[in-house]
């Protein structure tokens, strides 16, 4: 009896669910402004930089495979000053599911433009939450945790502030390597639109709206939009007056730009159908005000559909 135990006991604890990660990430590497020798060195810090993000356990929730974060990150090389050693832009988007759909909806899509780091395929990526290791891999954790974040700020009410935490935790421990050859200007307040303004805007208390604005878009919009579409009109409305609130208490705030950014033809898709003509019109009055970039996407909505 206790042959046939012991054999049956090892296949249950295989399958047993694991924890499983958060992020499913897509790394993209060009180099079209630089000449590259070695063409496998750049596959392989592709490959490395989406290994780190991808084998990692980032918190310790439980994420199903089906619920991992759809991830995208671009990395452009721009220059590679010595060997080993270089600098790229960047662009991160993040989506999630809208629920009892087929639909994906972009929840960022920032632009960073001052990726400096060193890489070597002989040191593999390594990450420590307390101290730090290398500028990549404090690139790499930092968006693994706004990613994470904002995706828990969708799902829950201001959900995404401990992983915000622990951005800022590798945001102050990067800043700190002024004298290294890895010095990346990026942490510190320098410029107007880079990632430590970012930070700074998803975790000011005056921006507060902006946050609850994006559960009320997402929970309690788009994911009922299907079943309730009047109700989850209203709920978009609301969101995009806590972004209105955001962007009047801090002009020109980075954050509300890039909701806008991102947002700007769904929201216009959102409310074109709608048969509430007031709600339009209140609608495209206040995105022409606050969002006139884009004025003309809002402009559509008065169109009957």
């Amino acid at each position: 009896m206790r042959k046939i135990l012991l054999p049956l006991l090892f296949v249950l604890l295989l399958a047993r669910p694991g924890q499983a990660q958060e992020l499913l990430v897509d790394v993209q590497v060009t180099t079209e402004n630089v000449n590259v020798s070695d063409r496998q060195l750049i596959q392989q810090l592709k490959n490395d930089m989406q290994s780190f993000l991808n084998t990692r356990s980032w918190t310790n929730q439980t994420y199903r495979p089906e619920e991992r974060i759809k991830c995208r990150i671009f990395v452009g090389i721009t220059a590679i000053p010595q060997s080993g050693s270089f600098e790229a832009t960047a662009r991160i988007v993040s989506s999630r599911p809208v629920y009892g759909t087929g639909y994906e909806t972009n929840l960022l899509s920032f632009a960073d433009k001052r990726w400096v780091f060193n890489y070597s395929p002989q040191n593999p990526i390594d990450y420590s939450e307390n101290t730090f290791v290398s500028n990549l891999s404090s690139l790499l954790s930092f968006y693994a945790y706004v990613i994470i974040g904002m995706d828990q700020d969708s799902f829950a009410k201001l959900g995404g502030s401990p992983y915000y935490d622990r951005a800022r935790n590798i945001l102050n421990n990067a800043a700190s390597q002024s004298i290294t050859n890895e010095a990346d200007p990026a942490w510190k307040d320098g410029e107007s639109r880079n990632r430590y303004w970012l930070l700074n805007n998803l975790q000011d208390p005056q921006l507060e709206a902006m946050r609850t604005g994006i559960y009320a878009y997402y929970r309690q919009g788009l994911d009922i939009f299907i079943q309730k579409p009047d109700e989850a009109r209203t709920s978009v409305f609301t969101a995009l007056q806590g972004v209105q609130q955001a962007a009047i208490r801090r002009p020109g705030t980075l954050l509300a730009r890039a909701f806008f950014d991102t947002k700007s033809d769904e929201i216009s898709n959102i409310f074109r159908t709608a048969q509430d003509q007031q709600q339009k019109q209140q609608v495209v009055t206040m995105l022409t005000e606050v969002d006139p970039t884009n004025s003309a996407k809002y402009q559509t909505i008065m169109r009957q559909p």
